[in-house]
């Protein structure tokens, strides 16, 4: 209890959450009398894993689409195809975020990147500050559920290595995303044309010169997402490999056949990105031999008991788990939750028969609303100092956006067909 204590004051003093993680488990073996090496060889284990590989790489390839030109190709091409729609714009907005956050896997990077163009397309076209701005913040995040999303293949890797439950696929998750990601966006750009109902000048005329001429432009973009899903689908790549492939790929359209970046930008790219990299796999690395002690602990089974005793069902269960998940995405990220997290609730998910790819996505739905919830909602943060608003103007700009998305997080969770409809 006392050293339970002494960490929870570090952690609030802002130590990094891998040294907290890290010193209780290593306080925890040495209590238990174990060997402290037991640590580095969870690290190893985790080295092992191949599909490990696919995270810098797919991390890198969308660093690289958000430092070129890409975000200004991707939201030309949409408004140039979709903008003639009641509420376009809006839709435009959903679509290009989802798309872009799914390949750098971080929705703070989806808002610095095409925060700029589309707030002031939005404001310009005559949508209400307040419903641009939570759209903006709000549709960050929408990308998590779609290939190749980086939380996606954490929950896959976290979820490989606990073992519970039945196997859990990257690739099987991948296609367990489509229609939940789909019905929030879908849900969304529904009240994007409700909102646009009664508002002049926000749609543009549709000019077949300006569609092919923004396609041309993204030309090279639009087979990212056939690289990806294409190549492992159709068996020629694995999910590492396909990760590669990306990342070449990438490289090459953006420092070769566009040049947006510039040869000397590239270390520091690198850099930026395999920092995020480093810091989730250090917190996986230590989060997986802290589980390990809990295990060994027997805190698995007490809780299971704990549930088994209050929770009867598995529709109770799932209430629990959504409210459990909205709190936890108001205080951790969601990197951090996934790797601490998961491994504890896997096998209280399998004893009420619960899939482990509907709690993976139904994980993702939850979390991903904590990006826009007080008080760590990192996108909330972003957004005001984007766009130079207060933290408080951008949380009563998002409450519709949030009610919204938390009917579709119940739906999923509900109706667990969404999730496992194409994995027969």
């Amino acid at each position: 209890m006392i050293v339970g204590l002494i960490l929870l004051v570090f952690a609030l003093l802002g130590t990094p959450l891998f040294a907290i993680i890290g010193a209780g488990a290593l306080i925890g073996f040495a209590q238990a009398g174990y060997d402290l090496q037991v640590v580095t060889i969870e690290i190893y284990r985790l080295a092992e894993t191949p599909v490990l590989v696919a995270i810098p790489l797919f991390t890198f390839a969308g660093y690289l689409l958000g430092e070129g030109g890409a975000p200004q190709r991707l939201v030309r091409l949409t408004q140039a195809w979709l903008g003639w729609m009641p509420g376009g714009l809006p839709i435009v907005s959903l679509a290009a975020c989802a798309f872009f956050t799914a390949f750098t896997g971080a929705s703070g990077i989806t808002i610095v990147a095409l925060g700029a163009l589309l707030l002031p397309a939005l404001l310009g076209a005559g949508y209400p500050e307040k419903f641009s701005l939570g759209m903006i913040t709000t549709s960050g995040s929408l990308g998590l559920l779609f290939a190749p999303s980086l939380p996606l293949i954490l929950y896959g890797v976290v979820a490989q290595q606990a073992a519970v439950g039945g196997t859990v696929a990257i690739d099987d998750l991948f296609i367990a995303g489509i229609l939940p990601g789909l019905l929030m966006l879908l849900v969304l750009s529904g009240y994007a044309i409700y909102r646009s109902v009664g508002l002049s000048g926000v749609r543009q005329p549709f000019a077949w010169t300006e569609a092919w001429a923004a396609t041309r432009e993204a030309a090279f973009e639009l087979p990212l997402p056939v690289v990806v899903l294409g190549g492992i689908y159709s068996g020629w790549l694995a999910v590492s490999e396909a990760a590669a492939v990306t990342a070449a790929y990438v490289l090459l359209v953006e420092f070769v056949i566009h040049r947006d970046i510039p040869l000397r930008e590239l270390p520091r790219v690198v850099r930026e990105s395999m920092m995020l990299v480093g810091a989730i796999l250090v917190i996986l690395g230590v989060s997986l031999a802290s589980t390990n002690y809990a295990i060994d602990a027997g805190l698995p089974e007490q809780l299971l008991n704990w549930t088994r005793t209050w929770v009867e069902s598995k529709a109770t269960f799932i209430a629990v788990l959504i409210v459990m998940l909205l709190l936890l995405g108001m205080l951790l990220d969601i990197f951090s939750a996934i790797v601490i997290v998961v491994p504890i609730i896997l096998p209280m998910a399998a004893s009420y028969g619960m899939n482990p790819l509907h709690l993976g996505i139904l994980f993702l739905a939850a979390m991903q609303l904590g990006y826009f919830t007080p008080p760590v909602g990192m996108n909330l943060f972003i957004a005001a100092y984007r766009f130079d608003r207060s933290i408080i103007d951008l949380v009563v700009a998002t409450v519709p956006y949030f009610l919204l998305l938390l009917g579709c997080v119940l739906l999923i969770g509900y109706w667990e067909w969404l999730s496992l409809a194409f994995l027969g």
